[in-house]
């Protein structure tokens, strides 16, 4: 059985991932490292530093020695320092929204998205630029930050939370379709399916199926 280990910078992260593997992967043993001051203290800065490198990369190394044999991180905002944690391994090692991007560039060239953690705008924005270029796309990108829905979550407010997310989904018009940039965002998904005709990605569900097309044939 293949074991992964899943990275988190918070504890709000860990169902979206688990109810995600158990509906597209259940056979993988997957494993959780959460350093949940990593998102304040990004925050904090407002940027990445050389000490986020280093917690980065101490715990992509700490989950390699614990034989995972992929690792999945769930922490929006750290792009940049998962791509030098990972350089010279011989496991996949993906970053949240990694394989989420990939599927939003194939779903058309008007993207819509919504972040709850304001980092996450700026990172996501970069990672949809980069890869677009990789394909010579030029997408029209239009990322909202929703205020007031991650504070709600991490109270226990939850339908305050999906409500806040739902009602910003209402409010974008003209996109071909529908990112929620973060895994705890993923609660939200059939509320807003529902509200919406075009189609909703999720990072937990698209990132789960990617990890497990490197080991399963199907």
């Amino acid at each position: 059985m293949t074991r992964i280990a899943v990275i988190h910078a918070t504890i709000l992260s860990h169902q979206p991932i688990a109810e995600a593997f158990q509906r597209l992967w259940p056979e993988a043993i997957t494993t959780n490292l959460t350093d949940d001051s990593l998102s304040a203290d990004l925050a904090a800065s407002g940027d990445l530093n050389e000490n986020i490198f280093s917690r980065i990369a101490d715990l992509v190394g700490y989950a390699v020695n614990c034989g995972a044999q992929g690792i999945l991180f769930s922490c929006s905002g750290f792009g940049a320092a998962i791509d030098a944690a990972r350089q010279d391994l011989d496991i996949p090692v993906l970053k949240p929204d990694e394989a989420m991007i990939d599927d939003t560039l194939s779903s058309g060239t008007r993207i819509a998205g919504l972040a709850t953690f304001l980092p996450t705008v700026r990172s996501l924005r970069t990672q949809l630029e980069l890869a677009a270029a990789r394909r010579n796309l030029s997408p029209r990108i239009q990322l909202t930050y929703v205020p007031g829905a991650l504070k709600a979550l991490q109270s226990g407010r939850l339908q305050e939370h999906d409500a806040l997310i739902l009602q910003a989904a209402k409010e974008l018009s003209g996109y071909d379709v529908l990112v929620l940039a973060q895994f705890s965002m993923a609660r939200a998904y059939t509320a807003i399916r529902r509200a919406t005709d075009r189609p909703v990605l999720t990072s937990p569900h698209s990132a789960v199926s990617r990890l497990r097309s490197f080991y399963v044939d199907d």
